[in-house]
């Protein structure tokens, strides 16, 4: 049972930084934006919410857990929404190539990141000395009287508020793309942006707003790995780049709706995280069942594709460049 349980809360966490990563690219590709610079957002993320913390308690006498969690959680927002508008400059202002850019930024994110995560090391005396404990402590402090639920307040209550706030963002996405007329302008954006165009609704502002904001909701997804997994230190493992690419698959699998990437990534998080748990593998085994979210990705996708349901098909302006005098 305890392993059981402790499966559960791996599959929890790590879902939770999928999560993050697949809400926001959702968000971003219904403006038409086909982002594969997630796991570099969220790389940016994660050491913008390290660093803030880092100076912010160096620095303070005696910080507060409130001051610094809301100053990690904006300063990792605004990080990987800054690299939402670099995208979003190069490929809608400059119709540059959104998969070469995109792959571009995963890249220039992990190396910021590692440069300064590294620096941040030795600045704090070595790997693994960077303190940020009330920081971190903040992010993992769990839901109070809850979680002393027995083995109920153990499987669904022993977290910190950002596994939460990962769910409720998701839904509140699904509303806002559902329900929302900003929603549905922004998705016609994705669908027909000269139609959208030409019915008044401003392409360019709807795509820089989606892509920006959803960059920052990805990169929340890195804040969270380094604060909630990690303790608040920094790895130059590859971690968050794993979920990143994670993040990506589960848009796909999630068929563009936010609520299904809701279970989608808790599911993610238990296949990528399965092999720990069973007895007996070898290391190849071991690579194998790593393999396990991105076949199901791909066995989604083909069935989807045989079915050709119209509201489980990625919008049709998805990847294109729009410039307004070619329509």
């Amino acid at each position: 049972m305890t392993q059981i349980i402790s499966l559960f809360q791996a599959a929890i966490v790590f879902g939770t930084v999928i999560l993050f990563g697949a809400t926001g690219e959702i968000l971003t590709e219904k403006s038409g934006n086909l982002n594969l610079g997630v796991p570099g957002i969220m790389y940016l993320g994660g050491i913008a919410g390290l660093v803030s913390a880092f100076f912010y308690e160096a620095n303070t006498a005696n910080p507060s857990a409130i001051v610094a969690v809301l100053l990690a959680t904006l300063c990792a927002f605004l990080a990987s929404a800054l690299g939402g508008l670099i995208y979003s400059f190069l490929t809608i202002s400059l119709r540059a190539n959104q998969n070469v850019t995109g792959l571009t930024l995963t890249i220039f994110g992990g190396g910021v990141a590692n440069f300064f995560g590294g620096s941040l090391n030795k600045l704090a005396g070595g790997v693994g000395q960077i303190s940020v404990a009330v920081t971190s402590g903040g992010f993992r402090t769990k839901l109070p009287g809850l979680s002393h639920l027995g083995t109920v307040g153990e499987l669904f209550f022993s977290y910190g508020f950002m596994v939460y706030l990962a769910i409720v963002i998701a839904i509140v996405t699904q509303y806002f793309l559902t329900k929302s007329r900003s929603g549905l302008n922004l998705r016609a954006v994705g669908e027909n942006p000269g139609t959208a165009d030409a019915a008044g609704i401003n392409v360019t502002r709807n795509k820089y707003l989606a892509t920006c904001i959803g960059a920052g909701i990805s990169g929340l997804g890195g804040l969270y790995y380094v604060m909630d997994y990690t303790k608040g230190t920094w790895a130059n493992d590859g971690g968050i780049e794993g979920l990143g690419w994670l993040a990506v698959a589960l848009v796909i699998f999630a068929t563009w709706k936010s609520v299904n990437a809701i279970w989608g990534s808790y599911l993610f998080g238990l296949l990528s995280w399965m092999y720990f748990y069973v007895p007996g593998l070898t290391r190849s085994s071991q690579e194998i069942f790593k393999m396990l979210p991105y076949l199901v990705t791909i066995a989604v996708l083909i069935i989807i594709s045989l079915r050709n349901r119209k509201e489980n098909q990625p919008p049709a302006s998805l990847g294109l460049a729009y410039f307004r005098e070619e329509r």
